[in-house]
């Protein structure tokens, strides 16, 4: 009897905790001047252990016990806020946080506490605020986000002055950029020494180079997804900038106050107009300039709080023109990106949140030479239509669960020539445009299994298909075709999918330290094949074919995270391991062309790369910045190139090491400096010389045997801000910036140059480096009003 009424005591006694009663609070979290929901603003809960971020939109959902609580809202360079709820009912609970900049408080605002990167279980995520990106000192001025980017671990650049990144032993093309969900095919201006991000209208910035979660795909290495400004939509808003080689305007307010707002962005370079006084009239080459420019435009419309509309979008071009009037040739070079973005969120319920994207994305390169009556033109280029539906469920418990799918329809371009001699039209035999269909699906939750542990787990499938119109030809051992297999227009021609596991798992020793553990599974079915070390315009994506298969990978990290006194240092240790199958490279005796179809000169391998990184980061104070080390090693073996032995990759670098310093020298005065050092670059020289019928030749050694001397390079900026006055809304400040402040005479390239006579024993061949950027000052005036 005893036991009896015992286990029914304790049967009521489970029903009556598990009944207790269960309310959501949800909202959005905005900026309190601007009205801009914020990405990755924190929201915990006090004595709860419990805690959760605004998504990409700024939504957010926690599900709690009825009760009293009291909420923290914290996001890098605002003022915490503090909320008491007596949580009786379901309750929708908007939060709008001050900025410290407009404040001018900065002490207070880096006085919060920081603990994202040990709380959460993503491994090797990066979230760089544009503030920020705005301080760190900038090649002639111009701010750049990418070149930002490459001070962080783990990531490389391509060369002196370049925009193009390599992410853990991968290549340029194996990183997911993305603009407002619009992936960007070519991130470079003036041959990538300029990125083509403008900062006036970028919102975040937000890398992922380990534990890549299953919502992205496509990519190896790593994803880089850039949010652009909403517009402020409480007030009228313009800033800009006048630099020594570009300037730039943005304007952004209401379209209806607190429902719906703009912003329109636009930066020119005026390279050209400054060399025109310099070229006489009576020069043969009047007429030849260069320039790029940028446009980002961005509206939104609240139609209720339940339902947000967002119509964004990007157009660049860089714009090179030749003019040899005494040899009547004119030369004119157009490339660049196009991008449309048109969101829709929907909150079901209070638990369910819903983004429905479509994206137009369209990037070309086009060439036309004429001289007297001939013409030939050049064209290249990718064109996307996507449509992708992301959909975020908080559901009871510790869990926060993401799913969705994206579907891609892609055209490619290859190098199609064309030509005219007066009336007479050429239309040699072209590489075929190729169409495929690209589709994904996936799941991933974000599990809190107890104060100690934390998993974010996903799985995804990706499909990959090449379709009609096309055809496979047959041909002879001189390369002359001699039948072909016909596909119809859509009909599948090659298919490719598979499965891409993600986990990452994390363990909290305590408060300040966590270990941190992950494994990923990546398939990318398009690739960027390059002779150069960084992407350039000329550059072709390829997508998988029937000859072509996608590239695999799989990537082990683990790492130690730990803050030191009271969060004001953050710390991580990482190590990894990356296997990648099907890469890509052209054949040994490779001469571009534009008349084959370029995967008849692809040869495939596979590469590995691991190492480890160090990454120390000061968050509060007036001296703030970091410090980041990577110790690695990149490798590749194909079977066809360097006699089937591996070699070290382009991009291999032992040693890297950056170094950042910001400093709030007073209320007016900010100064701030880098330093970077990096171990040269592997290269493939000539080591032999020999004289074949008077022509000299040259025997080259194997592929990346040799190394450029060591990379290292300061760069010092200080931003003065204009007197403060209350009644005037202009605000100014100057920027003076200094890049390689030691001059120090880094390697762009390395020439042989041939002196004397091989028939009287004076030939002399000697190799000489060229370096292309001494120092260089800079002065950049901004404003806002």
């Amino acid at each position: 009897m005893k036991n009896t009424l015992f286990l029914l005591l304790l049967f009521f006694s489970y029903e009556f905790v598990c009944g207790q009663q269960k309310y959501t609070v949800s909202g959005y979290i905005k900026d309190a001047y601007s009205g801009e929901t914020m990405i990755g603003a924190t929201l915990t809960v006090k004595d709860k252990g419990k805690g959760i971020s605004s998504n990409q939109y700024g939504f957010y959902s926690i599900t709690l016990d009825a009760g009293r609580y009291i909420f923290t809202s914290t996001s890098i360079g605002y003022l915490s806020q503090t909320i008491n709820i007596d949580l009786k009912a379901d309750t929708v609970l908007n939060i709008s946080m001050i900025s410290g900049a407009a404040l001018q408080q900065e002490v207070i605002v880096t006085a919060r506490k920081r603990d994202n990167n040990v709380k959460a279980a993503q491994m090797g995520k990066i979230s760089l605020p544009i503030e920020q990106i705005k301080q760190v000192p900038a090649f002639l001025g111009e701010v750049d986000l990418l070149k930002v980017v490459q001070l962080l671990p783990g990531i490389r650049n391509a060369g002196e002055g370049s925009a193009g990144i390599y992410v853990r032993g991968g290549g340029p093309d194996q990183n997911l950029i993305m603009l407002d969900d619009a992936v960007v095919y070519n991130t470079g201006h003036l041959f990538g020494f300029f990125s083509i991000f403008n900062s006036d209208a970028i919102k975040n910035v937000s890398l992922i180079k380990g534990g890549m979660p299953a919502q992205y795909g496509g990519r190896l290495s790593s994803v880089l997804d850039i949010s652009m400004k909403e517009g402020n939509n409480r007030e009228f808003q313009m800033e800009g900038g006048i630099g020594l080689i570009a300037s730039r305007f943005s304007i952004q307010g209401p379209i209806k106050k607190d429902k719906s707002s703009f912003i329109l962005s636009a930066r020119r370079t005026y390279v050209d107009a400054l060399a025109k006084p310099f070229i006489s009239k009576q020069s043969q080459f009047y007429g030849s300039g260069y320039y790029f420019y940028d446009l980002n435009a961005k509206l939104n419309y609240k139609f209720s709080e339940k339902d947000r509309l967002y119509l964004s979008g990007y157009f660049g071009r860089d714009v090179f023109d030749f003019v040899n009037g005494r040899q009547s040739l004119d030369v004119n070079i157009p490339w660049g990106n196009a991008t449309g973005t048109l969101r829709w969120n929907h909150v079901f319920n209070k638990k369910l949140f819903a983004n429905t994207t479509a994206v137009y994305n369209d990037y070309n390169f086009k060439f036309t030479a004429a001289q007297n009556d001939f013409q030939v033109g050049l064209s290249s280029g990718i064109r996307d239509i996507t449509l992708k539906q992301d959909l975020d469920w908080y559901p009871e418990g510790k869990h926060k669960i993401k799913f969705g799918g994206i579907y891609t329809y892609h055209r490619f371009s290859p190098s199609v020539v064309s030509g005219r001699q007066d009336s007479i039209e050429f239309k040699p035999l072209n590489p075929q445009v190729k169409f495929a269909h690209e589709a994904a699906a996936y799941i991933q939750d974000d599990w809190e299994i107890s104060n100690k542990w934390q998993v974010n787990a996903g799985l995804r499938y990706s499909m990959f298909q090449q379709i009609g119109a096309f055809k496979i030809y047959e041909t002879d051992v001189n390369g002359n075709r001699t039948d072909s297999t016909v596909f119809g227009k859509g009909e599948a021609v090659k298919t490719y999918g598979g499965f891409e596991p993600r986990v990452s798992l994390r363990y909290s020793v305590n408060e300040e330290t966590s270990i941190k553990a992950s494994v990923t599974r990546n398939l990318q079915y398009i690739h960027l094949v390059s002779n150069a070390g960084t992407t350039l315009p000329t550059d072709l994506w390829v997508p998988s074919t029937y000859k072509v298969q996608p590239q695999k990978s799989w990537l082990y990290a683990a790492g130690l995270f730990k803050n030191f006194k009271n969060s004001m240092y953050e710390t991580s240790l990482e190590v990894y391991y990356k296997q990648m199958d099907n890469q890509i490279e052209y054949r040994e005796g490779y001469t571009p062309n534009t008349i084959d179809d370029t995967e008849n000169d692809f040869v495939f391998g596979k590469g590995w790369s691991y190492g480890s990184e160090l990454f120390v980061n000061k968050v509060k104070g007036k001296l703030t910045g970091w410090v980041g080390y990577t110790l690695s090693w990149t490798w590749r073996k194909f079977p066809q190139l360097n006699f089937g032995e591996k070699y070290p990759a382009k991009y291999d670098r032992r040693h890297d090491l950056s170094i950042v310093a910001l400093y709030q020298l007073s209320k007016r005065w900010k100064v701030s400096a880098t330093f970077v050092y990096g171990t040269g670059n592997a290269a493939t020289l000539p080591q032999r010389f020999y004289i074949v019928g008077g022509v000299l030749t040259q025997e080259y050694s194997r592929i990346n045997q040799y190394r450029l001397p060591s990379y290292h390079r300061l760069d010092l900026s200080a931003v003065l801000q204009g007197k403060k006055n209350d009644r005037r809304k202009l605000k100014t400040e100057w920027v003076f910036s200094i890049y390689n402040a030691y001059s120090r005479a880094n390697p762009y390239f390395i020439y042989y140059d041939q002196t004397g006579n091989p028939y009287n024993g004076t030939l002399k061949v000697q190799a000489k480096q060229v370096s292309i950027f001494p120092i260089i000052p800079a002065v950049t005036w901004n404003f806002k009003f």
